[in-house]
């Protein structure tokens, strides 16, 4: 059965991954309700999320010169570095062609075009179509095109596999009383077991996930706890900012880790970090972020302490033998527009009991 359950928009993907090419000003060629929550969200991250605004007329007239209009007034009002006209399902149907708007338009900004809707079964489909506009523009690499979409490939296979995408209808959940987790979390460690605390998150989710490590360093400096986080500095621009800021801050408050992926990898890391943790052979293991990459074989005998953003994922977290499975309840609206790591639920209740 296919999905019955709200899935990502690839329209909205388009608009995120245009940010992380450094896009200010991005324009939704459709009506202005389109997508609205995540461009007000993406607002508050540095990118103007603009709309044609089209209405009953244009769907049957065309708006073509709408679209001119707006990116005239774009480029004059706030003077982007970079543009993205991204199109919707109504773009689609009435058959506009952006790339002749923009000629049209006669800009002195770059641009690209992404033409795009929310009918694909995949939302990565937004995000490849970005790329492959932003590679013909020269703003990415071939290469780093090609690896793009192999991690995106990666990401979509763990969702199918262990993730929110297994079953076509999965209940929402909060998870455990993160109290009565940290409790015991506290506990193996007052027990002087030996326990790993791995970070593998999906790009700027790492501003809050980074702070669960934190959380317990600052509660336990002394624990035998070994620590990972995906910080190597690899991907798009915005990424790797955010990687260098996160990655600074951890050193500047006295946490030792080695870096195992990057903020896009997190799809892509399951089989190292679960080699890993075999050579470790840890009595505990708290995973945030994307903790189901990592296969269940890798964690037989191991306590697991996992935090995830997504309600729809408890349930399969249990169900892959994790112990205790939390949800840090609005991650995300919490870590957009952000430089600096944001104290996390969970990372607060371990600083609490200390």
């Amino acid at each position: 059965m296919k999905y019955i359950q709200p899935r990502p928009s690839s329209i909205v993907a388009a608009l995120y991954t245009a940010r992380d090419l450094g896009v200010t000003v991005s324009i939704l060629h459709g009506p202005s309700g389109c997508s609205f929550k995540h461009a007000r969200l993406l607002e508050e991250d540095g990118m103007r999320v603009l709309t044609t605004s089209l209405s009953e007329n244009e769907f049957v007239f065309g708006g073509q010169s709408r679209l001119i209009e707006v990116l005239k007034y774009a480029e004059q009002e706030f003077k982007p570095d970079r543009m993205a006209v991204v199109g919707t399902c109504v773009s689609l149907i009435i058959g506009e062609d952006l790339e002749a708007a923009v000629e049209m338009a006669d800009l002195n900004t770059e641009i690209i075009t992404v033409d795009i809707h929310a009918g694909f079964a995949e939302n990565i489909d937004g995000v490849i179509a970005t790329l492959e506009s932003a590679a013909q523009t020269g703003w990415i690499s071939e290469s780093e095109l090609s690896r793009q979409k192999e991690l995106l490939k990666k990401a979509n296979e763990v969702e199918r596999l262990r993730g929110a995408a297994m079953k076509s209808y999965i209940e929402p959940s909060r998870g455990d009383l993160k109290h009565v987790a940290a409790t015991r979390l506290l506990s193996l460690i007052r027990e002087g077991k030996h326990g790993v605390a791995i970070m593998n998150a999906k790009k700027e989710t790492a501003y809050m996930f980074a702070d669960v490590l934190l959380g317990l360093h600052d509660a336990a400096p002394d624990a035998i706890v070994t620590y990972s986080a995906n910080l190597e500095l690899r991907g798009l621009p915005k990424v790797q900012r955010d990687a260098t800021r996160i990655a600074t801050e951890l050193t500047n408050r006295g946490l030792k880790y080695t870096a195992r992926g990057a903020l896009d990898e997190y799809g892509a890391t399951g089989d190292m970090l679960g080699t890993w943790l075999q050579t470790e052979k840890p009595d505990f293991a708290l995973i945030v972020g994307v903790p189901h990459a990592i296969p269940s074989q890798y964690l037989d005998g191991v306590e697991c302490f996992s935090i995830t953003n997504g309600p729809r994922q408890v349930a399969p977290l249990k169900e892959q033998g994790h112990a205790h499975v939390m949800v840090e309840v609005d991650l995300h609206p919490r870590t957009l527009g952000v430089t600096s790591i944001v104290e996390s639920e969970f990372g607060a209740v371990l600083r609490s009991l200390a």
